[in-house]
């Protein structure tokens, strides 16, 4: 496995708006998203995922067919989710768009599983949330087993079983699978279980306080046999000239995203000194380019991860934003990161 860190992108396809407020369409959202992926390629990144939300706040609810789309206009971005809800997909769907996927990405592809936090999928597709956890380990478990490329037989409850059933398209080139999770330490065994890359989701408090939990898994994949595999943080963030411009600017986009789905769920709301803790001593990457490639060293060096993946964009940003955004990180926060990484080495 590589040792090389690496750089992505993930974006939960909010819904854009102008800079005077006006709500962007989806479906430009959708062509904005593209054109974010192909500034990502050009810019040298290593991945762009999307996520998959069923809500009117997001416009990306296929996000395998907007990568099937990414993958006509850049050459070497590697194209994934965050997250595919297999909780209420069907596992054999799932991995025949991957794989269609992975031919037209030439082997550029790879899938993020996980359960959601969002219920819309559930109540839209005829689930019952009081099932995720049943729901999701039968169908990662019969996910992985379609990706070794035999004939399966399977049997659960929670969908017809199969019998030495084969499935299409074949794979050229092994569809890499990321398992993630967001505080559970029995998620992090079952993706090491799975020979799974882990794919930590840090959206509140500070990231070092998962150190042990990434060693578990690693000790994990030993224990079950299998090599060395990529970790990652998924962290959400902001670049601009000043720490206190890039507060003001991304304060409202938070609280328009996170703080409106805290408050859907009936939680104290999250407010702006909330907020500001977060981007000082918790999980939001938010000010210079000086202070974000500083916050993300402590997570790389403290969690000894190989991929970090900035969520660049939340709530009602502007398109333009969004790409700022994607600029700055990859040439001004990426190189700086990269020395402190090589003077900490040396």
């Amino acid at each position: 496995m590589p040792q090389t860190l690496r750089f992505g992108l993930d974006s939960f396809g909010d819904t854009a708006h102008t800079a005077d407020g006006r709500r962007v369409s989806d479906a430009q959202t959708i062509r904005d998203i593209v054109a974010q992926a192909r500034l990502a390629d050009e810019l040298g990144l290593y991945g762009f995922s999307l996520g998959e939300h069923h809500r009117e706040d997001f416009a990306v609810s296929a996000p395998d067919t907007i990568l099937a789309g990414i993958a006509s206009v850049t050459q070497n971005l590697r194209l994934g989710t965050a997250v595919t809800i297999l909780s209420t997909d069907d596992p054999v769907r799932v991995y025949e768009r991957f794989a269609t996927l992975q031919a037209l990405a030439d082997g550029r592809a790879e899938i993020t599983v996980g359960r959601g936090s969002y219920l819309e999928s559930f109540t839209l597709f005829g689930f019952d949330p009081a099932d995720a956890f049943e729901l999701f380990e039968e169908r990662v478990d019969l996910f992985a087993k379609l990706l070794e490329q035999r004939p399966v037989t399977w049997r659960g409850s929670t969908r017809s079983g199969l019998n030495l059933q084969d499935v299409f398209p074949k794979l050229e080139q092994p569809l890499p699978l990321r398992y993630a999770v967001g505080g559970s330490p029995e998620s992090a065994i079952k993706a090491a279980k799975l020979g799974a890359q882990l794919a930590l989701s840090v959206i509140s408090g500070d990231p070092i306080r998962f150190a042990d939990y990434v060693q578990s898994y690693r000790d994990a994949l030993k224990k079950f046999g299998h090599a060395p595999q990529f970790t990652s943080v998924h962290g959400p963030g902001f670049i601009d000239a000043t720490d206190d411009d890039a507060i003001d600017y991304f304060w409202p986009m938070y609280d328009a995203s996170y703080g409106r789905i805290s408050r859907e769920r009936g939680r104290p709301a999250t407010g702006k000194d909330h907020f500001v803790n977060e981007v000082k001593t918790g999980a939001l990457y938010v000010g210079s380019a000086d202070t974000v490639a500083a916050k993300i060293a402590r997570t790389v060096a403290a969690l000894r991860i190989n991929r970090f993946d900035f969520k660049y964009n939340a709530g009602p940003m502007t398109p333009q934003a969004s790409l700022a955004n994607i600029e700055a990180y990859a040439t001004e926060v990426v190189p700086r990161v990269q020395r402190l990484m090589a003077d900490a080495a040396a």
